[in-house]
């Protein structure tokens, strides 16, 4: 069974806002779900998000293997730094087919208005130094995302998105 990844201390608001839209981290290997934790160095950024990836999927990741689960792990986005910081504009315009599918449901789940803002205050802000989005799945009827934006202070949100 993998590790919980580290959590932070306190949640700020943009990522309890983000968790109330997505849900709180768990285990559910299905639908969404937001993670909060340090990184302190952004070399370290797609190693935390595969940490997150695996503990997310939980035992399925055993039963099905790291082969399957690790078949549409790829990078898709990762924003320049002269790039402005428009989370729901830059998730429009990530050309992967599959990513782009499950964006596109990221952006219009139920209130789709506060599903922007919150995407908007935890990715958007000037403090945010790394964003990188990532496709995952098991290469088979599950796919989705993985959206990482890290901030200045090493403060990182992970938004994980999948479904079959």
């Amino acid at each position: 069974m993998p590790k919980e990844p580290n959590s932070l201390p306190q949640t700020p608001a943009y990522v309890a806002d983000l968790q109330a839209i997505y849900g709180a981290p768990s285990q559910a290997g299905f639908g969404s779900a937001v993670f909060y934790e340090s990184i302190n160095n952004p070399q370290q950024i797609e190693q935390v998000a595969l940490k997150t990836y695996r503990y997310f999927v939980g035992e399925l990741w055993e039963r099905w293997g790291e082969a399957a689960w690790m078949m549409t792990w790829k990078e898709v986005y990762q924003r320049q730094p002269d790039a402005s910081h428009r989370i729901v504009s830059e998730m429009q315009a990530v050309s992967d087919s599959d990513a782009a599918m499950s964006l596109s449901m990221i952006l219009t789940v139920g209130r789709a208005e506060a599903a922007h803002q919150a995407l908007a205050a935890a990715y958007d802000d000037a403090t945010v130094t790394d964003l990188v989005i990532y496709t995952i799945g098991d290469g088979a009827a599950m796919s989705g995302v993985l959206v990482v934006g890290r901030r200045a202070t090493g403060a990182t949100t992970l938004l994980i998105f999948l479904l079959d």
